[in-house]
């Protein structure tokens, strides 16, 4: 049996995905993988999906006479791979996303980088009402293929503890 799997009956396994509250330590740093190149098809569908209609964002021309000479991603795409990027390693075993807090998109990210993120630690504490949850925050920090941090929030869940919730079945 490897890691990250339970056995479910003789010879059969089970693939699990992130952490009970315990499981968390303050300071920790989770390098979420695989990163993710953003294609042109990703932004537009994304932008116009969600009713955007900043033409720097799917107007070719519009966008050359911008200082980015080019379209940007859509910032609200760069927050959503973020999070889900950081899914498995974070927020899987999770009851709820409580809020994210101090967006900030610190560089463009145009169709064709790819995007990294990780998520740091830096709170834990018990439910004062759920005693069978924690909340959890992390900050987590996307950068592109060169190194350059694009985008930082941070998120609060609340986090189910070993032996409770529907992951447990």
């Amino acid at each position: 049996m490897r890691e990250g799997s339970i056995e479910v009956g003789p010879q059969r396994y089970r693939e699990t995905f992130g952490r009970y509250f315990e499981e968390f330590t303050e300071g920790d740093v989770y390098e979420h993988r695989p990163g993710r190149t953003i294609t042109d098809a990703d932004n537009v569908s994304f932008t116009l999906m969600t009713m955007n209609t900043h033409p720097a964002h799917f107007d070719y021309e519009f966008a050359s006479k911008t200082e980015f000479k080019k379209p940007l991603v859509c910032s609200p795409l760069t927050v959503a791979l973020m999070v889900g990027m950081s899914v498995s390693d974070v927020s899987q075993k999770a009851v709820a996303n409580l809020g994210w807090q101090d967006i900030k998109l610190t560089h463009p990210l145009f169709p064709g980088d790819t995007l990294y993120a990780e998520s740091k630690v830096i709170e834990k504490r018990e439910s004062r009402s759920r005693p069978e949850q924690g909340i959890v925050t992390v900050e987590t920090i996307g950068k592109n293929q060169h190194g350059n941090v694009v985008c930082t929030f941070k998120r609060s869940m609340l986090i189910w503890k070993r032996g409770f919730g529907p992951m447990e079945s």
